[in-house]
């Protein structure tokens, strides 16, 4: 499944007392893996993104890599598969070029949510998100803000004496 990192403006403060969900609508999913169109048209999608400092990179990359091997005497064919690797990266790294974006800007990470789409992923996002202002709200520390995700106890799991293999004890004889 789809792993979508949440993202809200710093301005906003979405965890105020007043209006709370004020700045809802501003807020910002980024799936991670691999991006198609990123692979197919890089630039093109990193003006649709508005990713200007990477788009200048990903140029004078490819500008100076083709100059490069070009200088070297290298083939068109060796050239042709660098550029493919360079846009193959560029589809793996275009949401991590994405979140690097907003976290150069006014923008913080709230969140990670894994879901199928993105309306799952907002629907599973603001669940968990709305449950943890009603328990802050009810909470006495309004100084630190709630955790996002609540883990239940392992039922089988075990304490740090009851290690299963061969690794001896701690102070234990060998």
């Amino acid at each position: 499944m789809p792993v979508y990192t949440v993202h809200a403006p710093k301005g906003a403060s979405p965890r105020s007392d007043l209006e709370p969900l004020a700045a809802t609508d501003k807020f910002v999913f980024v799936r991670d893996g691999f991006h198609v169109w990123a692979f197919v048209a890089g630039p093109f999608w990193l003006l649709f993104h508005r990713l200007w400092l990477a788009l200048i990179a990903y140029l004078v990359l490819s500008f100076a890599g083709e100059v490069a091997l070009s200088k070297l005497g290298v083939g068109a064919g060796l050239r042709g598969i660098v550029m493919f690797l360079v846009a193959l990266l560029m589809g793996f790294e275009a949401s991590s070029l994405r979140r690097w974006s907003y976290s150069r800007g006014k923008w913080r990470q709230l969140d990670v949510v894994v879901a199928e789409n993105p309306e799952a992923a907002e629907r599973r996002f603001f669940d968990r998100w709305t449950t943890s202002q009603r328990d802050e709200s009810y909470s006495t520390d309004r100084g630190a803000p709630p955790p996002t995700r609540r883990v239940p106890a392992q039922p089988f799991s075990r304490g740090p004496e009851d290690v299963i293999g061969l690794f001896p004890q701690p102070g234990g004889t060998r």
